[in-house]
């Protein structure tokens, strides 16, 4: 017996079934936009929040051997190079290729700097903390999208007979 009854069964399956078929495609273009826009913010002296622990956290892995303008530039040509390619769905590989590596670099700060990451170890979290832990949501999107590459895709659940 259908307990929420028959409309509710057809919008339902509707709706989940848009979503599969257009899940993928949202998920590759946010992420995206959220490159490129982070990325982009870069050029440009201040705007980006995680400028001070993402340049902090280079130079201490480069042994201070690239000047700072070098690590931001360089930075933030890498996530607007992500964003365009999850935006244009292009070189799909090599632009996951790119987000896992720059998400190693992002969850760094949190071995290397964890008094800027935490207010509380291990529960407390500054601004860039935040900033940071989010990016397990960045990650697991990068997994989902990366399980398309080959023709995987998400679908909804057929009707049973």
């Amino acid at each position: 017996m259908n307990l929420r009854g028959n409309t509710f069964e057809k919008i339902d399956k509707r709706v989940t079934y848009w979503m599969a078929n257009q899940g993928i495609k949202l998920l590759r273009i946010s992420i995206g936009i959220i490159f490129f826009w982070f990325g982009a913010l870069k050029f440009f002296e201040g705007l980006s929040p995680a400028q001070g622990i993402a340049v902090q956290t280079i130079d201490v892995i480069s042994f201070g051997l690239l000047p700072e303008k070098l690590i931001l530039y360089g930075l933030a040509v890498w996530e607007v190079l992500i964003g365009i390619g999850l935006l244009f769905n292009i070189f799909l590989r090599e632009t996951l290729l790119l987000l896992y590596l720059q998400m190693i670099g992002t969850f760094t700060p949190v071995f290397l700097f964890p008094d800027q990451v935490f207010t509380v170890f291990p529960f407390g979290l500054t601004f860039e903390g935040q900033y940071i832990i989010k990016n397990l949501v960045v990650v697991s999107a990068g997994i989902a999208l990366g399980a398309t590459v080959r023709g995987g895709r998400l679908q909804a659940e057929k009707e049973s007979q």
